[in-house]
């Protein structure tokens, strides 16, 4: 029997059994991998570091999405930073959007991810509305002219290629391209175990925002408790909404979920105890 160790935390480890390598292959940025597990079904890790699953991915990316696109209401234009599965794009396009650009540092990403796991972006790459750019999140957004009503970071932990989208002059270069009453979403990770990872990126977007927090929800593969996805608008009615305006907006899309309500929209804001600590 084959197992594939993540040691992202020190002390603490999880193993997902390999029943069958899809593929593996260093590319120019990272050690990529896409395996078989019985319970999980195909799963991509990046640098030794589970990235998504088949079975768990809709947690992450419904809620990633949903939150910001509900909340904005009017959503045309949305900026995706990494995300190169593809499933956060199909998420993000389920919203009568006019454009989704996603930024992804590694065409092979999107490219194995398309082939290997279909079941993820379902044929969101085709959409006439999706737009890829190949290159630096950092350095696109620092370089665009174009605006965007909501940016969403689903990039990868702040070690190695990731780690540029947690500075201060990238959460500063995500300002200057929202739109009035825009919305910024990141990936923070899971503050259980990453404690100093929430910490900083409050203290970073704090002085840039009017309005800044978290909001949680719960991973499998994510281990530790709740992981946490940073918000930040200069529009602080955007996360006070109520669950009958919200509930007004998801009904008239006629959308099917399988994580994200209303109500757990509302109540992912209430952070436990430990959360709110590291934010004094």
């Amino acid at each position: 029997m084959t197992w594939f160790d993540e040691t992202l935390h020190e002390g603490y480890h999880q193993r997902l059994e390999v029943t069958r390598v899809i593929f593996e292959q260093k590319t120019d940025h990272q050690h990529l991998i896409i395996f078989e597990n019985p319970f999980f079904g195909r799963v991509l890790a990046l640098d030794g570091i589970v990235q998504t699953t088949e079975r768990d991915e809709f947690f992450y990316h419904e809620m990633l999405a949903h939150v910001p696109m509900l909340a904005h209401g009017a959503a045309r234009e949305v900026l995706i930073i990494g995300g190169g599965d593809g499933g956060l794009l199909r998420e993000v396009l389920r919203h009568p959007v006019e454009q989704a650009t996603l930024v992804e540092l590694d065409r092979t990403v999107i490219d194995l991810c398309t082939q290997h796991l279909p079941a993820l972006s379902r044929g969101a790459f085709e959409d006439s509305r999706a737009r890829v750019a190949i290159g630096d999140g950092f350095k696109f957004v620092a370089e665009t002219d174009k605006k965007f009503d909501v940016i969403i970071v689903d990039s990868t932990d702040p070690i190695g290629p990731g780690e540029i989208l947690f500075t201060e002059n990238f959460y500063r270069e995500c300002k200057h391209c929202l739109t009035a009453g825009g919305i910024l979403v990141t990936q923070n990770g899971v503050p259980f175990f990453q404690s100093a990872e929430l910490a900083t990126t409050w203290k970073r977007l704090k002085p840039l925002f009017d309005d800044v927090g978290f909001y949680t929800v719960s991973v499998p593969t994510y281990v530790g408790g709740v992981m946490t996805l940073g918000w930040a608008t200069d529009d602080p009615a955007l996360r006070r909404l109520s669950v009958d305006t919200l509930a007004a907006r998801f009904v008239a899309l006629h959308m099917d979920t399988r994580y994200y309500t209303p109500q757990i929209h509302t109540a992912a804001f209430a952070l436990p105890g430990y959360i709110s600590a590291l934010l004094e």
